[in-house]
């Protein structure tokens, strides 16, 4: 089925702002656009609903229900029991208060296998759990490709490993990790997964409990949303971690891992995402169906049109040799996060860029470490075209003829 551009757009209040007109947005890697849906509800709760919520008075009981009608449904699109699911500021503050906990009951001797294809953030954390004695193992990509091969990391799992850290996708090669025979390799060893999927779940949100993954971490903001990390804990490792929140909320599955207090309205507007998903399944699909079958027909039909997309921007870039692809040059195997190395710095090809209307970025993009791999200069960067589902073959045009031009 083909996706309803125009109707996609029509969710979408920044398609109809005049100071944004003309201006074809590929920095969705960085963030996306907000759903009505979401600004809906976050302004309902700012106007409406802005106290404590869970007292025994209405305004108060509207905001918390609000509040658990976000995780319910997020959580049921996801594949999880509701408890499962946790919101916390970022997913960069998840990460980290989830290393404080596998410190806390990881033995000296003990090791975890991390990536250098990540984002800072879902590594970073995990590496300074050497500083306790722990043993960090790096699996490595491909220093041409960027690729992880999961022989190497069959290498590296032994009877020692309690958790292997890996991408759903990187934010700079792009390539679709194949979580689930990764998931059953460190599963097969004794070992716990914990997978970032902050630059995969802006593409279609994805069945969590199919893959197997024992940590599945998201930004909101990156699916249409409010600045909120989504955390999906399995409730066996839940309950064996070591509680990071207040002593008396240990009970909570859900509050176990977020000791800051969390962001009431933010939580009560990410029920905005699901929202979103239940429009697209209705306009495209009508009939009834449960949370995960309507957001795994939205995952595919997303996924569709970015592939439509994307093959035409990865061969106009595979062809030029001034310039390096990074990751895979077929549109099937990747997320529509497409970094190019420039041989010079990116980011004043990304302002001449934005002179024909085109917002993209250079830099690292928190990815440093994969870029050295790569043997790219991280000072210089790379110039990084992200899109989503919401973009249309006119933008790809746009940004093909301003690329003839700049590059």
């Amino acid at each position: 089925m083909t996706l309803d551009i125009d109707f996609v757009r029509a969710q979408f209040p920044a398609f109809a702002e005049a100071s944004l007109s003309g201006q074809a947005f590929f920095e969705n890697a960085g963030g996306s656009y907000t759903c009505g849906a979401v600004i809906d509800r976050l302004t309902r709760f700012y106007t409406q609903r802005k106290v404590q919520p869970y007292a025994p008075y209405a305004a108060s009981q509207l905001g918390g229900e609000e509040m658990d009608e976000a995780r319910a449904r997020m959580a049921a699109i996801l594949g999880v029991d509701g408890d499962e699911l946790s919101f916390g500021p970022s997913t960069t503050q998840n990460t980290y208060v989830l290393a404080q906990a596998f410190g806390q009951m990881m033995q000296p001797g003990e090791a975890i296998i991390v990536t250098n294809q990540d984002h800072e953030a879902n590594t970073g954390p995990w590496r300074r759990l050497a500083e306790r004695g722990i043993e960090v193992r790096e699996w490595c990509v491909d220093s041409e490709t960027g690729h992880l091969n999961t022989n190497a990391l069959e290498d590296l799992l032994d009877e020692s490993v309690r958790l292997v850290c890996f991408p759903h996708c990187s934010n700079v090669v792009g390539e679709i990790n194949p979580v689930v025979k990764i998931t059953a390799l460190a599963h097969a060893a004794g070992a716990f997964v914990c997978v970032d999927g902050v630059s995969y779940a802006p593409h279609g949100f994805p069945d969590v409990g199919a893959t197997g993954a024992d940590i599945y971490l998201f930004s909101a903001y990156k699916t249409y949303g409010p600045h909120q990390g989504l955390m999906v804990i399995r409730r066996a490792l839940g309950e064996l971690l070591p509680n990071q929140g207040h002593y008396f909320n240990e009970g909570s599955l859900y509050k176990r891992f977020t000791p800051a207090g969390p962001d009431h309205a933010q939580i009560a507007a990410c029920a905005g995402m699901a929202d979103y998903v239940d429009a697209l399944y209705t306009h495209h699909a009508g009939g009834n169906a449960d949370a995960s079958a309507r957001g795994a027909f939205v995952h595919d039909l997303m996924r569709a049109h970015e592939v439509a997309l994307l093959q035409p921007l990865l061969d106009a870039l595979a062809a030029r040799n001034s310039v390096r692809l990074l990751g895979p040059a077929h549109a099937q195997g990747r997320a529509p996060t497409v970094a190019v190395a420039l041989g010079r710095p990116a980011e004043p090809v990304a302002a001449a860029l934005s002179q024909h209307g085109i917002m993209a970025g250079g830099g690292d993009f928190y990815a440093v470490r994969a870029l050295k791999a790569m043997g790219i200069d991280p000072d210089q960067g790379v110039l990084r075209l992200s899109f989503t589902h919401y973009t249309t073959k006119a933008e790809i045009d746009q940004l093909l003829n301003a690329l003839e031009d700049v590059l």
